[in-house]
């Protein structure tokens, strides 16, 4: 079978970029796989591509001409501040939201690899595919990487007011893939869309196992805006360091809301029991050398850091969203609070730390995290692309 991802970034740091490296190298054992990106950059050294037989083919988008940028963003505006959200009127915003010069390039592309089936790879990439549908000689599969709740109902929504068009346009491809339970549920009976789950691989191999002697409690993820919540962490272990002085507080990551977060360890004067961490590709180190995981965030499409923290033996902290309780509830080596709640995440951190039994947890975290191991999802991942190409599973 010949597989095309379509994405956008390929080599950065992240953990959709984790994931699809993870998913396309395991295919790639069977099926010829193709990643097509728009990422200017090449570095076979992230997520041991060097090492597989995946193919990549990059391109950009010229610029479409001013009149054809005026009349979509005209219609974008009407779409968006007057007309009625009818299945028309998203049929005419799809074209103004991906434009027709647009359309020729991606089509031309993926014509031009022959191949079975092309998967879009974040919401943005498997609304590109259903704009192309009817333009291009392949079956197409939509994979979501975040929630319903981060789509549309959030404070700040990744696609707001867009929800008819939305449905409109997923509803073209052969198939969607989310991330959970509670998602695909959310998908059906809002939009009447039908959608598989197939969860995330674990993406790292295990280096070491964490400690409590380490009293060392470890975050990872983007520093973008409000969606990590460590701002809530950073707070809630300000609470939790005066009954537990000798613990310390690891984030590793980047981005915009850096200065946000040194500005509140300024503030609760905790400069010796915090420190801020930039990315980097041994993030393994971290995890083996920590004693508990924390996920704070106030949304999560799957939060593959709380099983990579698993398979390295860490106890898990996580706010309540549908995809932690999925996950995570009633399991005895990890606990949830009240998404945004200080208090209450300070006092699941004591709670946590004051365990005995902390070489049981450890075992149970790994047992856990090892049913998401790769050879699993990818099965998960075959049987569907049977289904779509064949008809069969």
């Amino acid at each position: 079978m010949r597989i095309l991802f379509y994405c956008d970034t390929v080599f950065s740091f992240g953990g959709v970029q984790r994931v699809l490296a993870e998913i396309a190298k395991a295919l790639s054992g069977k099926h010829e796989v193709t990643i097509l990106t728009t990422d200017t950059c090449t570095d076979l050294s992230m997520y041991g591509y060097a090492e597989s037989t995946v193919r990549f083919d990059s391109f950009s988008y010229s610029a479409s001409s001013f009149i054809e940028r005026l009349l979509c963003k005209g219609y974008s505006f009407l779409y968006k501040h007057g007309l009625p959200h009818t299945r028309l009127t998203s049929e005419w915003y799809a074209a103004s939201f991906f434009p027709s010069s647009y359309k020729r390039t991606l089509a031309r592309k993926i014509n031009a690899r022959q191949c079975d089936v092309v998967i879009g790879v974040h919401a943005f990439m498997a609304l590109h595919l259903s704009a192309v549908k009817s333009w291009i000689r392949t079956k197409t599969v939509g994979w979501l990487h975040n929630s319903y709740e981060a789509f549309f109902e959030k404070e700040t929504p990744y696609l707001p007011g867009l929800d008819c068009f939305f449905q409109v346009q997923m509803g073209k491809l052969d198939e969607r893939v989310v991330l959970s339970h509670a998602d695909a549920g959310c998908f059906f009976r809002k939009m009447n869309l039908c959608c598989e789950v197939i969860y995330n691989p674990l993406t790292v191999l295990p280096k070491g196992r964490g400690k409590k002697e380490y009293r060392r409690i470890l975050a990872v993820g983007r520093f973008s805006f409000g969606h990590k919540g460590f701002d809530i962490l950073i707070k809630a272990f300000s609470v939790f360091v005066k009954t537990h002085p000798d613990w310390t507080l690891e984030i590793v990551g980047e981005g915009p809301e850096e200065a946000l977060y040194r500005s509140l360890i300024n503030e609760y004067e905790l400069e010796k029991s915090i420190a801020l961490h930039p990315f980097t590709k041994e993030v393994q180190e971290y995890y083996a050398h920590s004693s508990m995981y924390v996920l704070s965030s106030r949304w999560e499409g799957f939060g593959l850091v709380m099983i990579e923290a698993m398979a390295h033996g860490l106890p898990v902290i996580a706010s309540d969203l549908p995809i932690t309780r999925e996950l995570l509830k009633d399991k005895d080596m990890a606990v949830l609070f009240e998404t945004g709640n200080i208090a209450q995440l300070a006092g699941c951190m004591s709670y946590m730390a004051d365990r005995t039994d902390w070489e049981w947890m450890g075992n149970k975290a790994v047992e856990y995290a090892d049913t998401f191991h790769i050879e699993k999802v990818c099965d998960s991942w075959n049987n569907l692309l049977k289904k779509v190409v064949y008809g069969t599973r």
